[in-house]
Parts: structure tokens; sequence; C-alpha cells
């Protein structure tokens, strides 16, 4: 026991374990060809005799039937076929059909095997619609617990003859939807204390069972391991696979019942199991509550990520540059597995209704793939960061200082939304040789979770995969936020509300900004072609990013202009929504903007006239977040009194606000956009995740009040 609740990692709670059910699929059940699996069948058949002997009450769900049907039907078909017949395409059968004539085959020959071993079966035959009645549930539960009283053996089908349930079977919006469904249903009522779910597959593995790298799952924990894990193509008789038996394996454990997925290939897995054996893969309701608190705590994994940083920092220009040169391989390779994570996360993001610019955030594709892994060769050919001398001094004679560059230490970023930040962090931590945490959000848990397998697989041991941990859970940012002693920076990515509760509840030293709420200004000098260019840029490009535009002041000289309205249609043309300030709604007969504080990140902004330039910067002052702001004109003048008054992280001049970003800036990456005035300010890269250090060299000189010391300090660098 572990704090009251049953440690499954051992697996001891199986010696209290009486009712069973037990799940057989159709790829345990048919062999290649489609016919059944007799020998597999037979020693089925025997553990459960063994079983029943030894006082367990064995519940049987199977597939099967309309595999049975199927090879029925086929003969008869052909026997009563001509030549001229057979020489025209072959119509499949129709499913319904098949399970009819295959269900009576199948059960005589459960009953055939049982009687050989002295043991008495039963069909029960169900639909889902069968579930909706409470008065089936009670009369199903009194006449199984009246078989089994009698040494009985139920066993359970879907019965597919008459079930409305139509094809495609992937939604679950039924009761149940396949047998693997069926039988954790019948686990809930039942009250069962396991259930086993039999498949062609030893259990649950962390790639392809046949990938020599994949590893066998052992205890299945959420929080682990959902998104970490593929799945393959489903059974290719059934309905079902790997994913179906999962599905109905975690809802099952949600309800009470621990389940075991293992192979029914092997003659004796069951009996192992119930003997205390590691066989197959276990999913039990007390799992995540044990093993999460072992997995993630909160100071290991800081600690951790500080020890491999070290060993990171100890490795050489090239080695730490082959990492990266690794890890941008491994995204490209495993494209296909990240991008079908992403789909997952987004199906559900659409389902849950969030909007569409975090759905616009969220969606990885194969453009973005590519631009990240290219992003990450860049950064591994930049000069190497570390170690850099920034400045040397004599000190005296023979002794000499140097300042030099050196990574920070242990990095926290909690972020939302947007996988490919994950990405970007990451190789920044590795290029500036820092520890690193990560917290995503929970929409993009699976996209968060492949990322990360796939980038710590790239780590070689010598440095460790520990050197970036990931953290899912919610709950274990006020205890990460508290570690000031192992964790030197946090850099929140995302809302005003998440960066405003950081801040606030943490000593450590926080690095980001609360909003993008960018400017542009069109001054009575632009050019209006390059300034309806700029704009409509700066807005529809990307607009669910931090730099797009979401304020266009506008010189009042250009208000009548037949070019400023020709912007303002333009954006509308494009399906931008438009609100205007006090006077730009009068204007142009828009609606009026609730508050020029506002970041849309969609296709809506607001628009304001200004009397001037100077009017200009002050309403950024005002109503601004110090993220970008950009002003259009050919005043050179003008143009410098806006960037040298405008107080923000990056100001423009005749330039789109989508420029300011790492990659853009040759960073080759960022780690966030940071407003602070403190360190780092602008798109953050590798040198905003380094700090300094002092060296001094000397001969054998000590202070001893300085007596008999010469200081020199001669700048050297």
């Amino acid at each position: 026991m572990i704090n009251g609740k049953v440690d499954p990692s051992c697996r001891s709670f199986v010696k209290d374990v009486k009712r069973i059910i037990i799940k057989v699929g159709t790829a345990v059940v048919s062999r290649g060809d489609g016919r059944l699996a007799l020998g597999r069948l037979g020693y089925l058949c025997e553990q459960i005799k063994d079983l029943n002997s030894s006082g367990y009450e064995v519940i049987l769900v199977t597939s099967g039937a309309v595999g049975v049907g199927r090879q029925k039907l086929r003969y008869r078909k052909l026997v009563h076929s001509s030549f001229a017949d057979l020489q025209k395409p072959q119509m499949e059968l129709e499913g319904k059909a098949c399970a009819s004539v295959g269900q009576s085959g199948l059960m005589a020959l459960y009953d055939v095997l049982f009687n050989q071993l002295d043991i008495t079966s039963s069909l029960l035959l169900v639909t889902d619609n069968d579930f909706h009645n409470e008065n089936f549930r009670e009369q199903l539960v009194g006449t199984v617990n009246s078989l089994l009283a009698s040494k009985v053996v139920p066993v359970f089908n879907e019965n597919d003859a008459v079930s409305t349930r139509c094809a495609p079977y992937e939604d679950s919006s039924g009761i149940f939807w396949d047998n693997d469904s069926l039988a954790a249903l019948l686990a809930k009522e039942l009250k069962a204390d396991l259930l086993f779910l039999l498949s062609d597959v030893d259990g649950l593995y962390s790639g392809p069972p046949s990938d020599p790298n994949s590893k066998l799952i052992h205890t299945y924990i959420k929080e682990i391991h959902q998104g970490e894990i593929t799945f393959g193509d489903k059974s290719r008789l059934g309905r079902g696979g790997m994913t179906a038996k999962v599905n109905a394996a975690k809802w099952a454990a949600s309800e009470g019942t621990p389940v075991v997925i293992t192979s029914g290939f092997k003659h004796d897995n069951i009996l192992k199991v119930l003997q205390g054996e590691c066989i197959g893969t276990l999913f039990h309701p007390d799992a995540s509550s044990h093993v999460t608190s072992k997995k993630y705590d909160a100071r290991e994994l800081a600690v951790a990520a500080r020890q491999c940083s070290r060993k990171l920092q100890g490795l050489s220009t090239q080695d730490r540059r082959d990492i990266l040169l690794d890890i941008a391989d491994a995204l490209e390779k495993n494209e296909k597995l990240i991008l079908n994570e992403n789909k997952a996360d987004v199906s559900t993001a659409i389902d849950a209704g969030y909007d569409k610019a975090l759905i616009s955030r969220l969606t990885l594709k194969h453009e973005k793939i590519l631009s990240l892994a290219n992003s990450i060769r860049t950064l591994a050919d930049i000069e190497e960061p570390i170690g850099h001398i920034l400045a040397k001094t004599e000190i005296a004679d023979g002794l000499i200082s140097e300042k030099k560059s050196c990574p920070l230490g242990v990095l926290l970023i909690i972020f939302e939304s947007r996988p490919d930040a994950l990405v970007q962090i990451a190789s920044l931590a590795i290029r500036s040789g820092n520890g690193l945490l990560l917290k995503g959000g929970k929409e993009a848990m699976r996209s968060n979770a492949i990322l990360h397998k796939v980038i710590t697989e790239a780590i070689p041991d010598t440095v460790g995969g520990k050197l970036i941990g990931l953290v899912t859970s919610r709950e274990d940012i006020p205890e990460l936020l508290k570690l000031d002693d192992v964790i030197d920076l946090v850099i929140p990515r995302g809302s005003n509300k998440l960066i405003s509760s950081v801040k606030q509840n943490t000593n450590i030293h926080v690095l980001g900004h609360a909003d993008g709420i960018c400017h542009v200004y069109v001054d009575k000098a632009a050019n209006m072609a390059m300034a309806k260019h700029i704009v409509v840029d700066s807005k529809t490009d990307y607009p669910a990013a931090c730099n797009a535009m979401e304020t266009l002041l506008v010189h009042e000289h250009l208000l009548k202009t037949g070019d400023f309205l020709d912007i303002v249609l333009e954006l509308k043309n494009k399906g931008v929504s438009l609100y205007g300030g006090p006077r730009a709604s009068v204007e142009l007969d828009i609606p009026e903007a609730q508050s020029f504080h506002h970041e849309y990140n969609s296709m809506a902004c607001t628009i304001e006239i200004v009397k001037d330039v100077n009017s200009a910067i002050e309403h950024i002052h005002c109503h601004g977040s110090s993220h970008t702001d950009c002003i259009v004109t050919d005043d050179r003048e003008t143009a410098e009194t806006f960037l040298l008054h405008v107080d923000s992280a990056a100001v423009f001049h005749n330039a789109s606000t989508r420029f300011c970003d790492g990659a853009r800036f040759g960073l080759g990456a960022e780690v966030g956009i940071s407003t602070s005035r403190i360190h780092a300010r602008g798109p953050v890269g590798v040198e905003g995740l380094l700090t300094s250090r002092w060296v001094l060299k000397g001969n054998g000189q000590v202070v001893d009040g300085d007596k008999g010391v010469f200081y020199t300090h001669k700048q050297l660098i």
C-alpha cells in the first residue's frame, strides 16, 4: 500500500481477485486466412477450466462470429455458383447475415471444447440498446450471478445480426461500440475484479511492437503515456485493434476495474498474471496517483535537469552541435507520427469548442515541421555562445580577469497551445547549455508528449534525456514556482492571466510579455501602396500571432483620401472585422471598439484617427503593450521621432510587425518575446538565455591589504 492506495506496479492485488472477465478478440480467435484458430481456442478453454476449478468466477466475451459466418456463406455461395458466376466481380457479404450464421457456429465450437473439459457454458447475445433499460441490466446481473453460482461460464457477444449500430464504429456515441467496450461495460455492471483484453501482441508498447527500440509498458499511466504511444492498424477482421482496447481499458480502470492487455497467443498468460507475474500492460485505478507522484517530483526534475545541463556544458562545441542536428533529423523522420498526434489534439480541441485562434496556434503541418527542423540547423551553425569572452582586463601584472558567457542554469517554460514552441525552446536550451522544464497546455498534450519523446531520444546518454523534463499536470506548477534555489528563470508564454499569475506566485525571475497589442501608424508622408502592403500583412499573415497588428493608427490628413479607404476596403475583402476608436467609428461608420487595450488574436482589428506622429506615440504609450510598433512614412525625421520615442521592445520603420520573430531576426529560434526591461528584451534567442561569470588567472598574487600590488586595469578586449 502507498498512502492508503494499492501499488499497482507490484501487482499484489491479484491475490484478492475472484470474478474475472476475459475478452478474446477476432485477431486471437482467427488465423491469417480468416478461419478459426482451433489450437488457440483450445488453450484458452483449458485456462478457463483451470480457473473454474480454482474457484474463480469466469465470464467470457468473444468476437469471431462474423468471421465464422463469412467462411460458411462463402463456401455456400461457391457450391451454388456456376463457372460464369465466378468470373463476375464478387460482392462483399453482408455483415449482419454473416453474424447471424456465425453466432451459432462459434457457440457450437465453444460448447464442444468446454464439454470436453467438463465445463458448461451459456450464450448471452446483447445489443447496445439493451443497456438503456435499467430492468434489463438488473435481470442481466441476476442471470449471470445465477450461472456463476452453478459454475457455468457465461459467453457474451454483441448481437451484430440485429444491432442498429452502423459502420464506421469509431464514434463513441453509444453505451458500447465493440466487444472491447462491451467487456469494459460488463466489468462495471457485473462488478468484476479484473478484466483481461487478449490481443495478438504482448501488451501496449511505446512504439510499433516490431521496432526493437519499442518497450513494453508494464503499467499504463495516463499522464506519462497518453500522447507518447502510437497505434498501428486495427484488427484485420474485427472493428478495433489496440486503440479500441486501450480506450476500453482506460474507461474500465476509471470505473474501478483493473485491466490487463496481454497476448492471447501464449498458452498460460492469464494464469501467470493471476500468480502475480508482470505480464502484459496493466491499467489500474490507482496507477496515476502512485506512479505520477514518483515520476514528477518537482525538485527531482529540476535537480536532474541541472545535473544533465552540466554534462551538456562539458561537451565539445561539435558534440553540442551534433545533438541539435540529430534532433532536426528526428523531427523530419517522425513527421507522420507527430502530425497524427497533433491531429488528435486539434480534433479534441474543436470538439471542446475552442476558438479559431487557439486552433490555429495548436495546428502543426508539414511546412511547420520542415521550418522547425531548418531553424534548429540554423541554430546549430551559429557561433559557439558558451564561454565567449565578453571582456578581458589586466588587473595587475600577471593577473588577468575574463568575463565569459555562461548558461543561466535551469529554465522553466510554461506555455499554452503552441506545440512548436516546445521544439524552439528545447533547441535553444540545448544550444545555450541550459537544463529545461516544460509545461504545455492540456489542449496540446499529445503533441507535446510526442515532440518531447522525439527530442529526448535524440539526446545521447552522455548527457541524459532528463536534461528536458516535461511536466503534464497543472497541479505541479505551484510547487515548481517555489523552487527558486534550483530554477533560475521562468518564461511564461500565453495569456495575460497566465503571466500575471506566474509573476504573483514566484520569487524566480520572470521573463515574458503579457499582451501583444501591436500598432501600425500610417503617417501623412507614407507611400500608400507600401502602407497597404504592410498593414494587410501585419494583420492577415498570421492573426493569432503575438506580433500581428491589433490597432491601425492613421494620420487625420489621410482620412478622406482614396488610398486610405482602399486600405480599409482591402482589410474587409480579406475578411478582417473592423472596429473603431471614438473618432474612426464615426468617420468610417464601423462599430466602436470596447477597449483600445485589446488583443484580438483573430481576423479583427481597431482603427483610430490621430492628429500626428506625437499623438500616435502618446496613443501607443497609453494603450499598447510595449511589444512591437511600426511607422510607415517617407519622412525620415518623422520616422526617427517615432523610433526614438516609442518605448517598445521592437520598433519598425516601413516593415511589417510580423518580422518581430527570433527566426526572422536570425536568432535561429526564440524562447519567447520579452517586454521586460531587465535582462533580455524583444525576441529572446540564445543570448537571452546566457549570463556571465568572471574567470581570474594569476601566478600566486594575494591581496594582503593590497601591499605590493600595482593595479593596471588595462582593457585587453
